[in-house]
């Protein structure tokens, strides 16, 4: 894992000195994710520098060191990430008479390798890995910007002026003298919606993320694109070709063997991404993704394997007492660490540093800090992220068409009126009205908050279909808040490829999940919280030919009596005995709510500065402190939709004071 850099000046160098210089600031922002080794390379006159800050992981000699040349001096690659399957891509070279003299061992050399003997394309098409990376063809004069399938490895690119930009972090880009950070509203709005912003966009007018599965080609030269352009990118992988063809060629096999394939494939990704040349663990919930991730570690492990839980005090949700008994049971080398809440309110001021787009999935915490106990043992740590996804994990999917049965068959002009009514009151007269007229109606299972959940049944009662309901679920901020000071569309750059025709609904929000949610938030999360300890993070489910096979199964195999992951459940307890890892899902949040009506509201208040706000023409600051007032007085719970602004003014605190 590393971090990567690099600009275009189409003109040329004017300053070998000034461009080293640059190039040298840039890579030294990125030194959190590469504390090893730091390297740059020039070519003065196509005018291009690539940067890198390495984590050796693989290959710690200095053979291994980037921006590596291939041995027939054609390409130049500054690469972060691994490829898994790097022995077998050398073993074919060799078996072929392709393969060069070998300098050292490291996958990044193979995969050099390789490209200079079969080209890029069916390079991207043979290999299995993670990763972002820059590869120059020099013969060619290109610059190629390729992520992998899943998304798992950031990257990054804009424009300055006439100057083209690309780095794993936004932080690299402002190192950069002419960078001039726009902050685009529409971006805003998506951020405020979904805690995140989905690719190609980010917070910046002048700056784009690389889609997962693509890569951009960009001449240098005569046919350099102008400033400001956008050159296309290219799809090597379609998770809508993998979902659709998956779909319409099904499993046709027995549970059992279902259980049993995914099996092997998981225990090929694991061996694969078990290979390291310095200590690798796992981190380790309790649930059902990571215990399978660990027990399948274990089986083909030879000795016990590190495993880390961090556990919080005090905490309705700790769930490290279930991880420990399912280390116990699997022999693994456990670690657990218990963090008090006050350890947890210190990390909140560096969010904005460590996430330097900004980003509000409250979870960012313990993620961070679990990673930030993994790195005192182990370089390389395997997660379980991806199951949820995958599999249909997500107690949401059956909620959204649950409730679209009881509610879609009503005529759209019915259930239109019946929101108005109910509308027609506000939260606090609705618990007011509940307070004595509800033990009457509910009995025991009234809640104190019923007023909230009466407006949210109006607004499901103006949806017109189960994905229209879906979306609003997993929305926060809505146009409606007017939250927004300036008019924009809020979700017309989300391009209809995330949620396509498929067969049944749950396929559709399943998908939406795998192409947005996943590699915008989940994969987000993890690589900067593990980055910015100089941890590397490695996801088996997310093998693209686990993937594959998990759009041939049959919804039956994935959700049944509205339990989601059921083979991977089946496949956990082959290892893991029922009792214990089958309990609620329970996620892995903070309390955020409470928080802000407590140690964090001198925090907060000072963000929410009303002159502030309107001062910056971004958000409308009345909607804002109105939720604000409700929240810490206890009449709602509003603790994402704050924890969405506050991120945001934390992070315009930092990056635009």
């Amino acid at each position: 894992m590393c971090g990567i850099v690099g600009f275009v000046e189409p003109e040329g160098f004017a300053s070998g000195g000034q461009a080293q210089k640059i190039l040298g600031l840039m890579v030294r922002s990125l030194s959190h994710r590469g504390p090893d080794d730091e390297g740059l390379w020039f070519d003065a006159q196509s005018g291009i520098a690539l940067g890198h800050r390495r984590l050796a992981v693989i290959d710690l000699s200095p053979q291994g060191r980037q921006p590596m040349e291939s041995p027939d001096g054609r390409y130049v690659i500054s690469f972060n990430g691994e490829i898994y399957n790097f022995r077998l891509l050398a073993e074919e070279l060799e078996r072929t008479g392709l393969a060069p003299f070998w300098r050292g061992h490291s996958d990044t050399e193979v995969f050099l390798a390789a490209i200079a003997a079969w080209g890029l394309k069916e390079v991207l098409r043979k290999s299995v890995g993670m990763f972002a990376f820059a590869l120059y063809d020099k013969r060619e004069r290109i610059l190629y910007l390729v992520r992998d399938r899943m998304g798992e490895k950031p990257l990054y690119y804009g424009w300055a002026n006439s100057t083209f930009l690309f780095a794993s972090e936004l932080k690299a880009l402002r190192a950069h003298p002419k960078f001039m950070g726009e902050i685009d509203p529409e971006a805003l709005g998506l951020l405020l919606r979904h805690n995140y912003i989905p690719s190609p966009w980010s917070i910046y007018r002048n700056v784009r993320k690389v889609p997962p599965g693509s890569f951009l080609a960009v001449p240098l030269g005569l046919d350099s694109p102008p400033p400001g352009s956008w050159p296309r990118p290219q799809k090597y992988w379609d998770p809508l070709h993998a979902a659709i063809t998956g779909l319409e060629n099904p499993f046709e096999g027995s549970e059992k063997e279902a259980t049993d394939h995914l099996e092997e494939l998981l225990k090929k990704a694991v061996e694969g991404q078990m290979i390291s040349d310095v200590p690798l663990g796992a981190f380790l919930s309790g649930g059902i993704d990571s215990s399978t991730v660990v027990a399948v570690m274990q089986a083909v492990s030879p000795k016990p394997i590190r495993t880390f839980t961090v556990g919080f005090e005090k905490w309705d949700y700790n769930e490290a007492h279930h991880a420990k008994r399912v280390a116990r049971h699997l022999g693994t080398d456990h670690t657990e660490v218990y963090i008090d809440a006050q350890r947890a309110l210190e990390v909140i001021p560096e969010l904005p540093a460590i996430y330097d787009e900004p980003f509000s999935d409250s979870s960012q915490i313990p993620t961070h800090l679990i990673a930030e106990v993994a790195r005192k043992y182990v370089t390389v740590s395997l997660s379980g992220d991806g199951g949820d996804e995958l599999f249909g994990g997500y107690p949401r999917y059956s909620q959204a068409l649950r409730i679209w049965k009881h509610i879609g068959w009503i005529p759209p002009s019915s259930r239109s009126a019946m929101a108005k009514i109910l509308r027609s009151q506000p939260a606090p007269r609705w618990d007011k009205l509940l307070g004595w007229a509800g033990p009457l109606i509910l009995g025991k299972r009234r809640s104190p908050k019923f007023g909230d959940k009466i407006l949210k049944m109006a607004d499901i009662l103006d949806f017109g279909s189960s994905w229209e309901l879906y979306r609003d679920l997993i929305s926060h901020w809505r146009p409606s808040h007017g939250v927004l000071r300036e008019e924009v569309s809020w979700d017309s750059r989300l391009d209809g490829e995330r949620w396509p025709e498929l067969p049944h609904p749950f396929h559709r929000m399943m998908f939406w999940d795998m192409v947005t949610y996943l590699p915008d938030d989940i994969l987000v999360k993890v690589d900067r919280a593990a980055m910015a300890v100089s941890l590397e993070t490695r996801m088996p489910l997310l093998d693209h030919r686990i993937v594959e096979f998990s759009w041939s199964l049959p919804l039956s195999m994935k959700v049944r009596n509205g339990k989601g992951k059921w083979i991977l459940r089946q496949l956990l307890h082959r290892y893991v005995p029922r009792e214990l890892v089958e309990r609620p899902k329970m996620g892995f949040g903070v309390p955020i709510g409470e928080w802000l009506r407590g140690p964090l509201r001198g925090w907060a208040e000072g963000l929410l500065n009303e002159k502030e706000m309107r001062e910056r023409g971004l958000i409308e600051p009345e909607s804002v402190l109105r939720k604000w007032q409700e929240h810490i007085s206890g009449q709602r719970n509003w603790q994402y939709l704050l924890w969405d602004i506050l991120m945001f003014q934390a992070w315009l605190k930092r990056w635009h004071p």
